[in-house]
């Protein structure tokens, strides 16, 4: 709950974009996600949330050669994304496979207007079918814009309902899922996002990879989703924005009125069998 005497931050829009990448070439899909970014800020957008692996591709031919490091991102290869940033007053939380000094991950980059590109956050959930070539990231990892806290996740993060709940205890608003789903997923991933948002009655930001990316295929679906777990705005596998109003007025009024978020218990205590 909003302090008393505490000013609530203005709504905030925000979309989740989706587009086919390129395995492996990221000026490629700089400039893809440049071309997105350019069409949410002509909408207004804050915050942009592209997907799981956007920049290099997710396939094991990206991932099999050289990554990125978060000093070359910092660099002059993503001063196309940056300029439309700048241009737009826009943030965009982009993933990445990324070389680390000691290990391998798959990570969220943030492009911020002021031209600061970070990588904070590494996917701590890492799929089965991903660890020949990732290790886990050991923290959580949160980024305000205008006042507004917001929870980064990639894809199998979005899977665990503590992952959510631990953004949303330390005082989230949303939760910004970078992700990419298979065919036959359409279920699950449907399932999984409208439930964090419900849980932590919160909004939740959903982009998914689409098209072709080397030998795969995904089935994008991006959506915002509201405190309530309704989707605000939806894709299918087309390419384009999912956009939608992240009120942080909403959230508290949800809060008040569907306590789960004040009413977990510290413990359950023992389990007894009669």
């Amino acid at each position: 709950m909003t302090r008393q005497g505490a000013r609530q931050p203005a709504p905030l829009l925000v979309a989740a974009g989706q587009a086919e990448a390129v395995a492996g070439d990221l000026a490629a899909n700089v400039a893809t996600a440049a071309r997105l970014a350019a069409d949410a800020g002509d909408r207004g957008v804050r915050v942009l949330v592209l997907p799981e692996a956007f920049l290099t591709g997710y396939d094991a031919s990206a991932f099999d050669g050289p990554l990125p490091t978060a000093e070359r991102l910092a660099g002059p290869e993503l001063d196309p994304l940056r300029e439309v940033a700048r241009a737009a007053d826009l943030v965009v939380v982009a993933g990445t496979a990324l070389q680390r000094a000691d290990r391998r991950t798959l990570s969220s980059v943030v492009v911020r207007p002021d031209g600061e590109v970070t990588v904070p956050y590494d996917k701590q959930h890492v799929d089965p079918s991903e660890l020949p070539w990732f290790a886990a990231g050991d923290h959580g990892c949160s980024i305000t814009v205008d006042g507004v806290e917001l929870g980064l996740s990639i894809c199998y993060d979005g899977c665990f309902p503590e992952h959510a709940r631990a953004a949303a205890v330390d005082g989230a608003l949303g939760y910004l899922s970078s992700a990419a789903y298979f065919p036959g997923g359409e279920h699950r991933r449907d399932l999984y996002y409208a439930a964090r948002a419900v849980e932590n009655s919160f909004y939740v930001v959903f982009s998914g990879l689409t098209g072709r990316c080397g030998g795969s295929s995904f089935i994008g679906g991006s959506a915002v989703y509201d405190p309530e777990g309704r989707p605000l705005e939806r894709l299918g596998e087309e390419e384009g924005l999912a956009v939608g109003e992240l009120d942080p007025a909403l959230v508290e009024a949800t809060r008040a009125r569907h306590s789960m978020h004040h009413d977990h218990l510290a413990s359950l205590g023992a389990r007894v069998r009669g």
